[in-house]
């Protein structure tokens, strides 16, 4: 034993400092490395005076990083590299206007700087430069961003086409919408995954993209992620992988997870469909629909699962294969049919008979109707003069109304009410959002003194959803149908990677401060469709709706 112990106490002591050597290393991984970057990057993009002004090529300054990273493993390199490269970014004059506190009421929930004291990542004298940075940032004009009427639109920015090109490149994309996002989404905070862990999950990903396809799907992944109804990205190759550029040629109704078949579109082909009108296809190719709706869910921005929904029952029937297997039901029996597919340009489908903008619905002109989805702001007086008599209007709002909002209000609210709080981007700090209460009506003793019902489901949104608090501003109002999409603000439209693409540029809540993103707007009487209805030729939710108005019920 007394031989041993002195061996013993040396291989201890050379254990002990391997990992205290290794330990004040602190190595750190590609990810992190890399997250970090994409942190640092993009703080200084938009709060360095010199880099906010447009003094630096930005793009050309991340890829040259990204390079040097791969030279470094440990957190004292890391942090060598990082204050040097602020240092060369020029001095950072004393700003007196960052230190005046506004007048301004701040919504504060997506703002977070607090990577920065991140002590296993940052080093202490790095922390105190961007802190410094902060505290001193640009204001006024940037380069990167411009701002119209409180709205923020994205400029500047170099595109390197829509391809697959580099590891790099791919990364330098993903930076650049993470940042958009960390700044300049007011719904940041409410994703369900949230948008630092986003980061930590795509890197890896984006580093595996080897072709245009799965750099597309990596793309479409991430803008997902955003959980918002408004968001959606451009790609045929994203389209094809998941939809397919085929069809069967019918058209059909979602309810209770199954859909109707409505109508049997012919083709030039005139070959005979193996589906009628009145089936109820319940199985795809061996998937429900609801599990169809999962799988397209990865890749789909929505604000919940029935605006997921909305935004995929067109794509149900599509497929890249010239056929496509289901099951059925047809008079009670359940069967199993092969339907074929075609493209669109092979598909005849006969144009529909434009509804009326405005009617009554009943004989005795005691209830009137308007299609909010086709009545334009010029017809709205005559709409009126129409329909004033009327002891009950019903405003359909299961569609996209056309900016009629403030005349609409003048017309029917008896005064001046508050409506909706907007939050706007704050251009001087970004990340920090102010928040304006928004009133709407008029002093109108002549308003409309009948019952306004208002008839919404999953594909009343943005608009829709800030014309629908409007009306349920007026002392009669009753919200008739299903919860809508909860996407609500204006939107930012751009370019990722040279594809369309847009998200949520403003958030919008009730005045109370109550959220309608995500949520949406819950009706005060809810009814979603059923196959039966369906079947009957039925529209269930103003069926509802006229019981409401017959009975106060």
């Amino acid at each position: 034993m007394k031989t041993l112990y002195p061996l013993m106490r040396k291989h201890f002591i050379f254990i002990l400092l391997f990992f205290s050597f290794n330990f004040s290393a602190q190595i750190l991984s590609e990810t992190q490395k890399l997250e970090s970057l994409c942190r640092v990057w993009g703080f200084l993009k938009y709060y360095h005076p010199s880099v906010a002004k447009g003094n630096l090529e930005w793009d050309r300054q991340l890829l040259h990083k990204i390079d040097e990273l791969k030279g470094i493993n440990d957190k004292k390199a890391l942090n060598k590299l990082y204050s040097q490269w602020i240092e060369s970014l020029g001095n950072v004059p004393v700003c007196k206007k960052c230190k005046v506190i506004e007048g301004k009421s701040y919504f504060l929930k997506n703002f977070d700087l607090g990577w920065i004291d991140n002590s296993d990542v940052f080093s202490k004298k790095v922390s105190e430069k961007l802190h410094y940075i902060e505290n001193n940032r640009n204001t006024g004009d940037h380069y990167y961003f411009g701002v119209g009427n409180r709205k923020i639109y994205f400029r500047n920015e170099k595109s390197y086409g829509a391809g697959y090109t580099s590891k790099s490149i791919a990364l330098l994309e993903l930076f650049r919408y993470w940042n958009y996002i960390e700044y300049f989404f007011p719904y940041k905070y409410e994703t369900d995954q949230p948008w630092n862990d986003v980061l930590t999950e795509m890197i890896p990903k984006f580093l595996l993209a080897n072709n245009d396809e799965s750099y597309h799907l990596a793309l479409a992944e991430l803008v997902a992620k955003t959980d918002d109804s408004h968001a959606y990205l451009y790609s045929k190759h994203i389209s094809l992988s998941l939809y397919g550029n085929r069809k069967v040629p019918v058209e059909y109704s979602y309810a209770e997870g199954k859909l109707l078949v409505t109508k049997i579109n012919s083709t030039r082909f005139r070959e005979k469909s193996l589906l009628n009108i009145g089936d109820v296809i319940y199985d795809i190719e061996g998937k429900t629909i609801p599990e169809m709706v999962n799988s397209f869910a990865k890749y789909v921005p929505a604000s919940n699962s029935w605006g997921k929904l909305h935004k995929v029952k067109n794509f149900f029937l599509m497929s890249p294969k010239d056929s496509v297997a289901m099951k059925i039901e047809r008079s009670g029996q359940n069967l199993m049919v092969t339907a074929k597919t075609y493209y669109s340009k092979d598909i005849i489908t006969e144009k529909s008979i434009a509804p009326a903008k405005w009617k009554f619905i009943d004989p005795e002109k005691k209830t009137g109707y308007v299609d909010m989805g086709i009545i334009e702001k010029e017809d709205l007086d005559e709409m009126y003069g129409s329909l004033k008599s009327a002891q009950s209007i019903i405003f359909d709002l299961r569609n996209y109304p056309r900016q009629t909002i403030i005349p609409l209000s003048r017309l029917l609210l008896p005064a001046t009410v508050p409506y909706y709080r907007f939050n706007f981007p704050e251009t001087n700090y970004p990340g920090k959002f102010y928040s304006i209460t928004n009133s709407i009506g008029r002093n109108n003793p002549e308003y409309y003194k009948g019952n306004v019902v208002v008839l919404v489901n999953e594909s009343t949104q943005s608009q829709a959803e800030t014309t629908v608090m409007m009306l349920k501003q007026h002392p009669k109002a009753k919200v008739i149908g299903s919860n809508t999409s909860g996407a609500n603000g204006d939107v930012i439209t751009f370019k990722i990677a040279g594809l369309d693409t847009r998200f949520t540029g403003l958030g919008a809540y009730y005045p109370d401060g109550r959220e309608t993103q995500r949520i949406g707007i819950i009706p005060d009487i809810i009814v979603r469709p059923t196959i039966e209805g369906h079947k009957e030729g039925k529209d269930e939710v103003l069926e509802r709706a006229l019981h409401y108005i017959k009975t106060n019920e």
